[in-house]
């Protein structure tokens, strides 16, 4: 039986890790077999790919050539791991995915967003999103929860405007995907955030 891939997103700080971790610790005492992954990365290939994209040192890099090499991590993570897992019938959980690109490099950068889709579509080949978990939290608030930006992650050092277009871009990105996307008011407190998310899963039989 395949199994079932879940995908979190949000802007940064909104506690993507901290949801991830329960989410898993959830469904691992369902007796799930579970493997967690992240974008960009996942593989020794795709970790190599975000270490020249999260540098900041690389401040020169066109947003062109940032999106491709993210398209490139996501489709080595594709396939050396998630096809294999999601036969193999593991609950795949990926902090971070085709959405991110979207909402980065199409809302964020101004990238073309249909030749986004396309690309994204390239890269993943037949997997498919089963459900999204969106932290719906703004970045102003978002970034005093984490206590500010990571000076050493070349997209957080961005503007605060950047981070408000990448906002805005997961909010439409929700509305036209109601199906997949799950939103859960990521100002709560975790373990509330955890059982909604829980909740949602179970009422889109994911879970």
């Amino acid at each position: 039986m395949r199994g079932k891939f879940i995908t979190m997103e949000g802007c940064e700080g909104v506690g993507k890790s901290t949801q991830v971790s329960l989410l898993i610790d959830y469904l691992t005492k369902l007796g799930k077999k579970v493997y967690f992954t992240r974008e960009p990365g996942g593989t020794v290939i795709s970790e190599q790919i975000r270490k020249v994209i999260l540098d900041p040192e690389n401040t020169e890099m066109d947003a062109v050539t940032e999106l491709l090499l993210y398209i490139a991590s996501r489709r080595q993570l594709t396939k050396e791991t998630i096809e294999k897992k999601l036969e193999e019938g593991f609950y795949v959980i990926c902090d971070r995915f085709t959405d991110s690109t979207l909402a980065y490099q199409g809302y964020a950068r101004g990238l073309d967003k249909e030749l986004i889709k396309k690309l994204n579509e390239i890269a993943v080949g037949e997997v498919t999103i089963d459900a999204t978990v969106f932290l719906d939290l703004d970045p102003a608030n978002s970034f005093i929860r984490k206590g500010g930006a990571d000076m050493q992650d070349r997209l957080e050092r961005e503007n605060i405007e950047f981070h408000k277009k990448v906002y805005e871009g997961y909010r439409h990105i929700a509305a036209e995907n109601p199906d997949r996307v799950i939103c859960v008011d990521a100002s709560a407190g975790k373990e509330e955030i955890a059982a909604m998310i829980i909740e949602a899963l179970e009422k889109k039989g994911i879970i």
